[in-house]
């Protein structure tokens, strides 16, 4: 399934001339294109599809989406175990509960 989840931008910058953020999505940290919302700043939340933040969100709705994302299991079925995929290669670098480990 290919779900559109909510997210806070943690980070904005320029890279090769497009708007990129790193946004977190409940612990998950991806890279997400800003191109189509270049008002969004930092510390906001937005509904992110494939890589492209699309609408942004107020927080409390982030917050609500997210948790019962994670209640149904969503965020794990969209996102994966962030752990289960660097087993085996300690060199990687895993977001966990919104840190860094």
């Amino acid at each position: 399934m290919c779900l559109a989840v909510p997210g806070r931008v943690v980070e904005i910058e320029e890279r090769d001339g497009t708007r990129m953020a790193v946004v977190d999505f409940g612990g998950v940290v991806k890279d997400v294109c800003l191109e189509y919302l270049p008002d969004l700043r930092v510390g906001e939340y937005a509904i992110v599809h494939v890589g492209f933040a699309l609408q942004k969100l107020d927080e409390e709705s982030a917050l609500k989406t997210l948790r019962l994302f994670e209640e149904l299991g969503l965020l794990q079925e969209e996102f994966g175990d962030p752990l289960e995929s660097l087993s085996g290669r300690p060199d990687e670098t895993a977001v966990v509960d919104g840190s860094l480990s």
